[in-house]
């Protein structure tokens, strides 16, 4: 009886932390897609004069959400992973373990891009944009602003890719009994197209007729 009540609460606790990976995650993504989505085609619209207004208000609200949401949800996610592990004693290679079934498989490839895209949130973006607004606020424009911009831009960009075939595997790892190279490669191929079209063709477009 002792150890059905302690599995009891393990369960709880697992089951929290999915919930809390859940709510961050959704923080994180959304405003992942507000950055690449509707800030970048805005971003262009604005003057020197409009930026030095609206970016000192906006982005270091928006972006303590984001690299919060995005810590949470990378500690929440493996400390689930690490405890459902424990839970069924399968560690990495034995039954039901990380590397040998499916669900393993699947959320060790989705772990595997949120950990990139955590890492570029936290050691790319963050540090750049605290010197972009600082320079925005200011009014300044530096020589390495332009390269500082660009190196933001480009981390950003890769995560919103990365971010389309990272929830497929998280969706699959609880709802697709089987893992193999064509579902793997078709998610990132489906999921570029998808962030391409809605980059280059949607996000341009979308509000200029309202």
């Amino acid at each position: 009886m002792p150890e059905a009540i302690a599995l009891d609460k393990f369960t709880i606790l697992l089951f929290a932390l999915r919930w809390i990976h859940l709510i961050f995650g959704i923080i994180w993504i959304g405003l992942l897609y507000f950055f690449n989505f509707v800030n970048g085609p805005f971003a262009k619209t604005m003057d020197a004069a409009t930026k030095k207004a609206v970016v000192p208000q906006l982005m270091p609200r928006a972006l303590w959400w984001f690299r919060w949401g995005a810590m949470i949800t990378f500690l929440s996610g493996w400390i689930y992973i690490i405890g459902k592990l424990q839970l069924n004693g399968a560690g990495l290679t034995g039954d039901g373990g990380l590397f040998t079934s499916t669900w393993g498989q699947w959320i060790s490839t989705g772990a595997l891009l949120g950990s990139i895209m955590w890492f570029n949130v936290w050691f790319i973006i963050w540090p750049a944009q605290k010197n972009l607004i600082t320079w925005t606020k200011k009014g300044e424009s530096p020589a390495e602003m332009a390269g500082l911009t660009k190196k933001a831009f480009l981390a950003s960009r890769l995560n919103t890719y990365l971010s389309f075939p990272m929830l497929f595997c998280m969706g699959a790892a609880s709802h697709l009994p089987a893992y193999n190279a064509v579902l793997v490669i078709s998610a990132f191929m489906i999921g570029f197209g998808l962030v391409w079209h809605f980059v280059n063709k949607v996000a341009v477009k979308v509000g200029a007729n309202f």
